[in-house]
């Protein structure tokens, strides 16, 4: 390499160096702008929950009936989950200015275990407040766990065509042992425990097994006929296909004695407890936590790139 092109490459080097830290730079102040915005509309949002939480306070200082809502399906990782709905009932109930409750249910049902818990909290609470009613108003369906809940409320609405029922419990599953039979697939399942492999999908069928899992299912549903009989009384028909795990319409369900009267939520405050404004109580997800879930994995990228972290990445 002669002289002059020694130059001429060290100067495009110096150049192209020069250019590179002009384009981290400005890559760098778009990082903390974009971060700076992402800051603006987290502290906008936390204004937008707060004033929107004044105003719910605001209006509990009022007459009014409490609503929460049992939407979906009844777990302890979803919105109808025993805590949050146990936390609604203990706020409304406990509100002097809550003049009755209603529990909304939109639910196909759930875990017995969490449906199990919010009524016996709403029996302890009705105990504990005899003046304030609960109602249950049904949507357009109510079945297995969301009646186990209803089944607790002083009386049961719905819509004529709302489902309402399935007072039964279900274990199911699938068995491939003949396709594995096919395929020359060999199942090995080591255990300690004579029965610790019970039900396995890959395994012949245990007719004992069968049986355990049929007594139990028995033992389940058998507590779930005892909360609707404790709950209904002597407004139930004397028809044990109610057990059966059946669904009935709503005008049906009017006849069964499963539900007292057909009315929506704004009929049930207006006309049974007459409060008309409805307050809703229900625990959700809040526009920050929604925020926070989208948007959580994003911001820390971008105050990584801010303060100069850099991720390892294998490619």
């Amino acid at each position: 390499m002669t002289e002059n092109n020694k130059e001429n490459w060290e100067k495009d080097t110096m150049k192209e160096l020069v250019f590179a830290s002009f384009k981290e730079q400005r890559r760098s102040r778009r990082w903390t702008l974009l971060f700076r915005g992402f800051i603006v509309v987290y502290l906008v949002a936390l204004l937008v929950v707060f004033v929107n939480d004044e105003k719910s306070m605001s209006s509990e200082l009022k007459a009014h009936t409490a609503l929460i809502e049992v939407s979906g399906v009844i777990s302890a990782e979803s919105e109808a989950s025993a805590d949050n709905i146990v936390g609604a009932l203990r706020k409304a109930f406990k509100n002097e200015k809550a003049a009755g409750i209603i529990l909304r249910i939109n639910s196909p049902g759930g875990s017995p275990v969490q449906s199990g818990y919010i009524n016996d909290e709403i029996v302890r609470l009705r105990n504990k407040y005899p003046d304030k009613p609960l109602h249950a108003v049904i949507v357009d369906i109510c079945a297995s766990g969301g009646y186990y809940i209803a089944a607790a409320a002083d009386n049961i609405y719905a819509d004529k065509a709302s489902l309402v029922g399935s007072i039964g419990v279900i274990m199911n599953g699938f068995g491939f042992t003949e396709a594995m039979s096919k395929l020359g697939v060999e199942r090995r399942l080591l255990t300690a425990g004579e029965h610790k492999g019970f039900l396995d999908p890959f395994s012949p069928v245990n007719q004992e097994e069968v049986i355990h899992a049929k007594s139990m299912l028995a033992d389940i549903h058998q507590q779930f006929i005892n909360v609707v009989k404790n709950g209904r009384g002597d407004r139930l028909v004397d028809d044990e296909k109610l057990f059966s795990g059946y669904i009935w319409s709503g005008e049906k369900s009017l006849e069964l004695g499963l539900i007292d009267g057909l009315g929506s939520s704004s009929y049930v405050a207006r006309e049974i407890i007459g409060e008309e404004k409805l307050v809703d109580y229900t625990v959700r997800p809040t526009f920050i936590d929604r925020f926070a879930d989208r948007l959580g994995a994003s911001m820390g990228t971008v105050l990584a790139n801010t303060v100069g972290l850099k991720s390892l990445q294998l490619r």
